[in-house]
């Protein structure tokens, strides 16, 4: 990977590119889950619209994640953005959403932290349209490229943990599994 914000921003990035094709491809087969979050915010959602918004979803994750540059990051920046604003939306309304749909199931409550990390993303992808690699992948050679992968891997999967998962965690689930003898 090259220097400059791409050498401190590139994994970030990827693996907000990730995330956005492994939560958009569940919402274009099944776009309930969105459709009633988006209604609940007061918001329209008609099936073919969330169905192509989700299908934008993807191709502009895919397009990241193979040629990382300043439209791809302007595009990704937009769409955490709107991320972002949905979430605090939903927060406003008074938690009346169990879930925002964000990745196609309907357990995924939106939280502060859903909404900082989404922030967090846009600001990524923004930093990146202002200041785009030139050849993000020049002199990266197959090892590099490999650990690059992984690390953007690892990094999606925990901001999808913190953002999906931890929050459906029931508490007292855990703290009656703590006090068990073994």
């Amino acid at each position: 990977m090259t220097g400059g914000a791409w050498g401190v921003l590139g994994v970030p990035f990827l693996a907000a590119a990730a995330l956005l094709v492994l939560a958009g491809a569940p919402k274009v087969v099944r776009p309930g889950d969105l459709r009633r979050a988006l209604r609940s915010a007061g918001l329209p959602a008609p099936a073919a619209g969330v169905r192509a918004f989700a299908a934008v979803e993807v191709a502009v994750g895919l397009a990241a994640l193979l040629v990382p540059g300043r439209s791809t990051a302007v595009l990704v920046a937009l769409l955490y953005a709107g991320f972002t604003a949905f979430v605090v939306r939903a927060l406003g309304r008074g938690g009346v959403l169990s879930s925002c749909g964000c990745f196609g199931k309907a357990d995924t409550p939106p939280t502060r932290v859903h909404a900082l990390l989404t922030g967090l993303a846009a600001l990524v992808g923004a930093v990146l349209a202002v200041a785009p690699p030139t050849d993000p992948w020049q002199g990266v050679g197959p090892g590099t490229a490999a650990g690059v992968a992984g690390l953007a891997a690892l990094v999606g999967f925990l901001a999808w943990q913190v953002m999906a998962v931890l929050p459906s965690v029931d508490v007292r689930a855990v703290r009656s599994a703590s006090t068990r003898r073994v």
